[in-house]
């Protein structure tokens, strides 16, 4: 591929018109379009059933589209599906490897699946488990290991046939805060080295922390798309947490046009509109005799957005 082929210029992903419809009349995809750029960290949200997993199932080739196109950097994947599979990783929310191999032989095992001779799969192997942090167990049996290490396991197998484009369907469901951010800084290590990565999550906090970009589907239709701060600047209610010095007031100033709570005895909770003055704020707090140490933004904006655009509480 030389620096100006047409795949050179192509989008990672690139969706037009997807539709599927199912055996029993569901439309699971009415008309999707989207474009994923190559290098991007991409966010694919929506409620359950929205049609995320049969998108996600249509590129990875586990499901046939009804109609529609799907191009990987350029490569068509109705026509020319081998070529196109071989730069993709897929990385599903099942923990599904035998749990009575060693990672090592995992991955050595997985890329000889895929034609990779066992001379080359063997330093590669060593690579992708340094980069997962799990070369210390690369020799034990893999039941052993924790939830976040069999996760990072799974990451590092999908790497193992360098794809370009890295696809993981809500890949930290039903795991807790502390094994999610360290599947997190693989992630972000693996996209900075160039990898494109599409993900799929109901952790509405995942998606705003480490993507980029997103789209939001429901209904089988995409609802938003867009980069992540652009989408968020629509949002015209601003949301910020402020620490106190001292105790709080009996009655708090009211300020017009904003809610304001005390969270705690020293912690105060305000929206307002954010086209508003953030020193009218200010003012009020100091004719009220509350001192502020320090003050940060509320991390829900992401989930407002989805709220206002699909009408659910929350993406599943």
């Amino acid at each position: 591929m030389t620096p100006h082929s047409p795949e050179a210029a192509a989008p990672a992903l690139r969706v037009r018109d997807l539709r599927k419809t199912y055996g029993n009349g569901v439309e699971a995809l009415r008309g999707v379009s989207l474009d994923v750029a190559p290098g991007d960290f991409f966010a694919l949200l929506g409620p359950n059933g929205a049609g995320k997993s049969t998108l996600i199932g249509i590129v990875s080739s586990l499901v046939n589209l009804s109609s529609g196109s799907v191009e990987v950097f350029g490569t068509d994947l109705v026509s020319r599906r081998s070529e196109a599979m071989r730069l993709i990783g897929l990385v599903p929310q099942e923990i599904n490897f035998n749990l009575f191999e060693q990672p090592y032989d995992i991955l050595v095992n997985y890329a000889g699946f895929y034609g990779i001779p066992r001379e080359e799969a063997g330093p590669l192997a060593e690579q992708e488990l340094r980069r997962a942090h799990l070369w210390d167990k690369a020799r034990v049996m893999s039941r052993t290991l924790s939830g976040g290490m069999k996760r990072r396991l799974m990451i590092a197998r999908a790497m193992m046939t360098r794809p370009r484009l890295l696809i993981l369907d809500e890949p930290t469901a039903g795991v807790d805060i502390e094994i999610r951010r360290d599947m997190w800084r693989v992630l972000r290590e693996i996209n900075a080295a160039g990898t494109t990565i599409i993900l799929t999550t109901h952790y509405l906090e995942e998606a705003e922390s480490l993507c980029r970009n997103l789209a939001i589907i429901d209904r089988g239709t995409i609802v938003e798309q867009g980069p992540m701060r652009a989408l968020l600047a629509k949002l015209d209610v601003e949301g910020f947490l402020f620490d106190i010095d001292g105790e709080l007031p009996t009655q708090l100033p009211e300020i017009e046009g904003t809610t304001l709570m005390a969270v705690d005895s020293h912690t105060l909770d305000l929206d307002m509109p954010r086209a508003m003055d953030l020193n009218r704020v200010f003012a009020a707090f100091e004719a009220a005799g509350i001192r502020i140490r320090s003050m940060r933004t509320k991390s829900n904006r992401l989930e407002e957005l989805f709220v206002r655009l699909t009408g659910q509480k929350e993406a599943a």
